[in-house]
């Protein structure tokens, strides 16, 4: 299968890191957790989404148990910060160089803080999206962990 440019930048940055991960692409689109999960047939749970936001004018990546949303107050304080909001999609694109609806764990362009919401603690392998709305691969959570150099945190809503 010939990847799109971003998936093999996703390749690439895995294996920098020591990881040799296996691109699943798929047409329809894994654009939203739902899709994702549905694509690949695992629980909404195990989604690894990757999500920009913004805490005191600095992009900051959380990656979110698919079945859960992010508290930008508890996101916020998590970082030492006292507001945080969702990133725009040029704002996303130009903190991480990926699209949103597909931007992966790690590999960005640019030094980029990431935190890891401990929901996704449920699950020894999680799936992460590959750099466009159409791809996707399966990955241990703690090679996850590893390899975007997240920290844990508590920020999820509800």
């Amino acid at each position: 299968m010939a990847l799109p440019d971003a998936s093999r930048r996703v390749v690439e940055a895995a294996a920098e890191r020591g990881l040799d991960i296996h691109i699943h692409e798929f047409p329809e689109g894994t654009k939203t957790s739902a899709d994702a999960a549905a694509a690949v047939g695992c629980p909404l749970s195990a989604i690894a989404k990757s999500l920009v936001f913004v805490v005191d004018g600095r992009p900051v990546v959380v990656i979110m148990s698919g079945d859960h949303r992010v508290d930008p107050g508890r996101l916020a304080a998590a970082l030492g910060g006292s507001a945080a909001r969702r990133a725009g999609l040029e704002e996303a694109r130009e903190a991480t160089g990926f699209a949103a609806g597909g931007t992966p764990a790690f590999g960005y362009t640019a030094p980029t803080d990431v935190v890891i919401d401990r929901t996704l603690q449920r699950h020894e392998e999680v799936w992460s999206a590959a750099g466009t709305p159409t791809t996707v691969y399966p990955i241990r959570l703690d090679d996850l962990v590893a390899a975007s150099g997240a920290r844990w945190v508590d920020v999820a809503a509800g």
